[in-house]
């Protein structure tokens, strides 16, 4: 993924959410997100972003919520 050029509007909302520092993530390869402890309503989103490195757990998942993240790419996409 171009992470400049290719992020929807909604991309950069979920990205905003996670930077807010409220967003949770549970699951596995494909984390699924909450935002202030509702479920995300654009999980497919949220998986493209997940694969694209841009937001990570910031702990072990262990079939667990945990505090989600962005990562460095994530925080360059969102000031891009």
């Amino acid at each position: 993924m171009d992470t400049t050029s290719t992020l929807t509007g909604r991309d950069r909302a979920i990205l905003r959410a996670v930077a807010g520092g409220t967003a949770e993530l549970g699951g596995g390869a494909e984390p699924d997100l909450f935002l202030d402890g509702r479920f995300c309503c654009d999980q497919a989103a949220v998986h493209r972003l997940a694969r694209a490195g841009l937001i990570a757990p910031a702990a072990a998942l262990l079939g667990q919520r945990v505090p989600a993240r962005l990562t460095e790419q994530g925080l360059f996409a969102l000031a891009a």
